[in-house]
């Protein structure tokens, strides 16, 4: 969508997403620590320790949940499943196990997609003590009604800590804007290591030059992790101004923006802008309360202007949640795409500004300040001088950059040079904020 983002970008974070992907993650544990201590080598994370038990609103922070291996073998000792080849295998937070068993014990803790037949599915039981095995329908089918079978998890929950990452740029306001991602889940590389590369190499371009805006990244666990660090920073979430989930933005679908639950706020206008600019297939849905940790960010005691983007939607992609979700399905060139859209989008945040025409009555004379020589020649001319008219005829104090672009129907692109150039014209004031 924007050139501005070369393909080296999208190979730098899908090599990150390399790295990270072979890392068994949950809500808590050390595969979520061996994660943040790999991003700590991008980006200067500060790593956060919840103990278990701690109360958080409605919720307590769970006990934390650790596995070594686990395997499924038949009575000649074979490994039909293991973990280690592919860690999807066992459900998430699953207990302990070790015993033998008939196939008609161990059937119903076996979970498949039979319409996917090759495919492994992700499946969890965070606050429910079971246990259980994903694996493809073809492997199923390697299974015996005679056979008895030997089966473990070697795994722990025992009481420790849900660890979060959080990185903060300050900028010369107080107010904030909020990007957020989670951490916990296994191999999956859409959903959601491509959100995480995205995070860290926005992280990284923002902290380049001085910014408006302060920035806060947070690494996360997925609902409990946004819960926790709401229920401890209850006072600082009302800085926020601004803020955007990240997820599903490495696969090659078109984008789909969320909005908040305000629904007008400015980071929904800003990004429905931007997509609407690119004249690239697009969505904007409305928000609804389920999904990632907008729902709660935009809960009603908070009301946090946080929207979310995506490629394809949570849910409504085969891929989701299975093992097909695998590093051959998220691309470079969909990652830097990803990246040069959020660095729009965010861009427009940052400078969004008022302004106050300095010369109110009637158009002031723009050739002779060397505004109209000064455009290029060809199509867009024409768009640049209505630009120019625009943003002068609306900047009485009121209107924003957005607000100016939106009412102009032209891009944000092309109102932002032409305030620049009005501006260096002596030609605008900056409004009081």
């Amino acid at each position: 969508m924007y050139a501005s983002a070369p393909i080296v970008v999208g190979t730098e974070m899908h090599n990150l997403i390399t790295r990270l992907y072979p890392i068994c993650r949950s809500i808590t544990g050390n595969g979520t620590r061996d994660t943040l201590s790999i991003l700590r080598q991008q980006i200067p994370l500060i790593v956060q320790e919840v103990p278990t038990g701690t109360k958080v609103f409605d919720w307590t922070v769970p006990k934390e949940w650790n596995i070594r291996d686990a395997w499924i073998k038949d009575s000649a000792g074979k490994r039909l499943i293991d973990f280690k080849k592919l860690n999807l295998h066992v459900v998430s937070y699953s207990v302990p196990v070790k015993q033998k068993m008939t196939f008609a014990e161990l059937k119903p803790h076996l979970h498949t997609l039979p319409d996917h037949p090759g495919w492994v599915p992700y499946r969890t039981s965070y606050y429910k003590q079971d246990w259980g095995f994903c694996l493809s329908q073809e492997q199923l089918e390697q299974f015996s009604d005679a056979e008895e079978y030997d089966v473990c998890i070697d795994s722990s929950l025992e009481d420790g800590s849900l660890t979060y990452g959080e990185y903060f740029i300050q900028g010369r306001q107080r107010e904030e804007v909020l990007i957020s991602c989670h951490i916990c889940h296994p191999s999956l590389a859409d959903d959601n290591l491509s959100g995480v590369a995205v995070a860290v190499e926005l992280a990284k371009y923002l902290a380049r030059e001085p910014r408006r805006y302060s920035w806060r990244f947070l690494f996360i666990p997925g609902t409990i992790g946004s819960i926790t660090w709401l229920s401890r920073n209850e006072e600082m979430a009302g800085r926020i101004r601004h803020g955007l989930v990240l997820t599903c933005l490495g696969d090659t679908n078109h984008f789909t923006y969320k909005r908040s639950r305000r629904g007008n706020a400015e980071i929904d206008r800003a990004f429905s802008k931007i997509l609407k600019d690119s004249d690239q297939p697009y969505r904007v849905i409305d928000f609804f309360p389920y999904g990632y940790d907008e729902r709660q960010y935009c809960s009603p005691g908070f009301d946090l202007p946080v929207g979310c983007l995506m490629r394809s939607q949570h849910g409504k992609f085969p891929e989701y949640h299975t093992s097909a979700d695998n590093l051959d399905f998220v691309r470079p060139e969909a990652l830097a795409d990803s990246f040069a859209t959020c660095v729009a989008g965010l861009d427009l945040i940052e400078h969004n500004y008022r302004f106050i025409n300095r010369n109110p009555k009637c158009e002031p004379q723009l050739g002779a300040r060397g505004l109209y020589q000064g455009l290029a020649a060809g199509p867009h001319r024409h768009q640049q001088e209505l630009a120019l008219l625009w943003v002068l005829n609306l900047s009485d104090g009121r209107n924003t950059l957005l607000d100016i672009a939106e009412r102009a129907d032209l891009p944000f692109a092309v109102i932002k040079p032409a305030a620049d150039a009005l501006l260096a014209a002596e030609l605008l004031l900056p409004a009081k904020a």
